[in-house]
């Protein structure tokens, strides 16, 4: 059964792989478009969340016509990473641009590189966050992931996403692995910060949502920076990957609570959501009772 399902997805892949990334792109944004009228529940889910947050500033066309715009974008955007998993930077150089980079602490004398945790979220194609060592090579990107339950899907995914250069650890049973490589230095650790996990009750937009405290708890146990990521789409198949402001760890020569530091963090997720509404991940329950 899993060879059923691994080798025509697969082929599928290579397909798109071998196809022009801007016609990749079209290709995504037409296939969004007719998955906004086909899969009812996602956009009742979409549509419910956009009226929660904009409601009292757009009309329901607005409303509407954003979400079909969401549509596309996530359409162009799933595409498009599977096109570019397997680009090369120099590929890529044309299609991505990175800012913020600089902010990333550099080797001083004998010491090991220090470790950066960067709270990521949904935006755009996500994916491009794991090139940030293509400016930084002194730098391996590492993120953390969650199983699929199909196995033949779940080893797709992952020879996706081993052709960039990340490392990935499973959450469940490769906690001893992360803590090895966090140990040895220099890794930006990339941690999604905006799905529903148990942990803090903070608003989000303006509502409370439940919200995970691991990109605070990261940076607080290893010591490390903490910034966020947020990836732009700035035209058909282009991006801006930047890396946001550091978010402050410690006060007064103390550590700040998970919770405040987490606040940030939504404060500057938020700030992304709202600078380009149509590129964030409206598809998913934020704001679950």
């Amino acid at each position: 059964m899993d060879a059923l399902i691994y080798w025509p997805a697969r082929a599928l892949v290579a397909v798109i792989q071998a196809l022009p990334l801007r016609f990749v792109a079209r290709l995504g944004r037409g296939l969004g478009r007719l998955a906004f009228y086909l899969t009812a529940r996602y956009r009742r889910v979409t549509l419910q969340n956009l009226t929660l947050c904009f409601g009292h500033e757009k009309s329901p066309a607005e409303i509407r016509e954003l979400a079909r715009k969401n549509f596309r974008r996530l359409g162009e955007n799933y595409l498009c990473a599977i096109k570019t998993a397997a680009m090369t930077a120099g590929e890529l150089k044309p299609h991505v641009e990175f800012a913020g980079v600089e902010r990333l602490p550099k080797k001083i004398g004998d010491a090991p590189l220090p470790n950066v945790v960067v709270a990521l979220g949904h935006f755009g194609n996500f994916e491009l966050s794991a090139r940030f060592h293509d400016l930084r090579p002194d730098y391996q990107c590492a993120t953390t992931y969650r199983a699929l339950k199909q196995p033949a899907l779940n080893r797709l995914m992952q020879d996706l996403r081993n052709t960039n250069g990340c490392q990935f650890f499973e959450r469940r049973t490769d906690g001893p692995l992360l803590r090895a490589a966090m140990a040895r230095g220099g890794l930006i650790l990339g941690l999604a910060s905006d799905q529903s996990s148990k942990g803090l009750r903070a608003p989000f937009l303006g509502h409370d949502c439940d919200t995970s405290l691991a990109s605070a708890v990261f940076a607080l146990r290893y010591q490390t920076e903490l910034y966020s990521g947020i990836c732009y789409r700035v035209g058909l198949a282009k991006w801006r990957l930047e890396l946001g402001e550091k978010i402050p760890t410690h006060e007064n020569g103390h550590p700040r609570s998970s919770e405040d530091i987490m606040r940030d963090v939504n404060r500057a997720l938020e700030a992304a959501v709202r600078r380009d509404p149509a590129n964030w991940f409206w598809v998913h329950r934020r704001w679950k009772d």
